[in-house]
């Protein structure tokens, strides 16, 4: 049986691999998650973004059918659709969920495209019932992309939410204060909640009430949801304890892993990752930009770097183009990767080829590997590229033949949810486990 072999081979680079999973049997057209309760209820799903949560557990009939209402994105291209799932705490006694998904608004303002919807139902005899659906939060977005997705209950029992900016970085607000940067939303706090993590009690209100330590709770103008913003488009976050890990993918040249505090300002669209960003021209940003906001805005904050950061291409090589969140392992299975931080990226040549890379991050002086020089400049966590072997969809460089759309985590074990395809079309899903190696 393949698995994972974490072996160094040289700075950034070790060896790997995946072995097929039965959670990828089920006909998918798109994976988007693999989720299961904390307790009780032992089922096990994952999602294609068409609309229908699936069990993986041997079970034939869909979990939750909202084909009906999800907007169909079949056969093109989009960000939209079946985008997340959270189980409550207490699913195993109360059989609540929230799923988020994107759908058509009745009477959308001029200039938006679409709704993205947080929703509640309960589950009865191990099935969502669609009639049990309770809107929760209801977001208007501009574009197609940039809506995010990703919804988890942290330890502290709230509801964590992941919101992209939208697209359209030049559209220029009133609020916008870097003026060489007018546009985009990942720096406004005081309108419709996007480009952050949102947090929301979904038990101390109708539909929900706001924690009373929100950072920006009795902030005048400022909506209390937010928990942290400057992202741009959040795809995939995790808990490792009370630690909030959140990818961002980049605009044009960098990828970034940000370790979120609360109230934390993570930089867009001032900055893509570490680096000044230009909206007029991203790939000649300036050499310096602000490394705060002014007192006039929230008080005065700096802004955050990341904790990983990869570019698409350094010193000719390619390392990908849009990251992926993942989880920090702490499986059994396999020790060399206990307590390092594993996430992918979407493919490292997205129109040229179906090859998503995996990676594993470790904090600076975590061990004894010689480090990337990209990393020792900017005192960024140690990056390794997780080469994979064995059967099936593996490229002679050791990296995945499929598009990686997520990971998942079940017990101790990382899943990686792939597809062939950039589009909702045929039945392309594949789910992989990271194992341990064959002696």
């Amino acid at each position: 049986m393949p698995g994972v072999d974490a072996r160094t081979q040289r700075a950034g680079r070790s060896t790997a691999a995946v072995s097929r999973s039965g959670a990828g049997r089920r006909r998918v057209r798109r994976p988007e998650w693999l989720s299961r309760p904390r307790r009780g209820r032992r089922r096990r799903g994952d999602a294609g973004r068409e609309g229908r949560p699936g069990p993986t557990d041997g079970r034939p009939e869909p979990f939750l059918d909202l084909q009906d209402r999800v907007i169909d994105v079949s056969g093109e291209f989009s960000e939209r659709g079946l985008l997340g799932l959270a189980f409550h705490p207490e699913f195993a006694d109360n059989g609540r969920m929230f799923v988020r998904y994107s759908r058509y608004g009745r009477s959308l303002p001029e200039g938006m495209s679409h709704v993205e919807q947080l929703s509640e139902f309960v589950v009865t005899d191990s099935v969502a019932d669609p009639e049990s659906e309770t809107h929760v939060l209801t977001l208007e977005q501009p574009f197609i992309v940039h809506n995010s997705g990703n919804v988890l209950f942290g330890p502290d029992g709230y509801l964590y939410v992941t919101t992209g900016d939208g697209g359209g970085p030049y559209e220029e607000r009133p609020s916008d204060w870097y003026e060489e940067n007018v546009g985009g939303r990942g720096q406004n706090t005081t309108a419709d909640l996007l480009g952050g993590v949102l947090r929301i009690d979904v038990d101390g209100g109708d539909p929900y009430a706001v924690p009373p330590d929100n950072p920006l709770v009795g902030t005048e103008g400022h909506r209390d949801e937010y928990y942290a913003w400057g992202f741009r488009n959040p795809w995939g976050s995790s808990f490792d304890g009370e630690d909030l890990y959140v990818a961002d993918v980049g605009q044009v040249s960098y990828e970034s892993v940000n370790l979120v505090e609360k109230g934390g300002n993570y930089g867009w669209n001032v900055k893509e990752g570490t680096h000044c960003y230009d909206t007029e021209d991203g790939r000649n940003p300036p050499a310096e930009c602000p490394d705060a906001t002014p007192e006039t805005v929230r008080g005065g904050e700096p802004l955050r770097d990341p904790i990983v950061e990869y570019p698409h291409e350094y010193d000719g090589t390619r390392y990908g183009s849009a990251v992926v969140g993942g989880y920090v392992y702490r499986g059994d299975e396999v020790p060399a990767l206990d307590g390092t931080y594993v996430f992918a990226d979407w493919s490292k040549r997205p129109h040229e080829a179906t090859d998503g890379a995996l990676y594993a991050a470790t904090p600076p002086g975590a061990d004894d590997e010689p480090r990337h020089p990209y990393n020792e400049q900017r005192d960024l966590w140690q990056l390794r590229e997780l080469v994979v072997e064995g059967p099936g969809d593996v490229g002679e460089e050791g990296n995945l033949n499929r598009y990686v759309s997520s990971l998942g985590r079940v017990g101790g074990d990382i899943y990686v949810l792939t597809t062939d395809t950039t589009t909702v079309e045929g039945e392309t899903a594949a789910v992989y486990r990271i194992a341990a190696p064959d002696p």
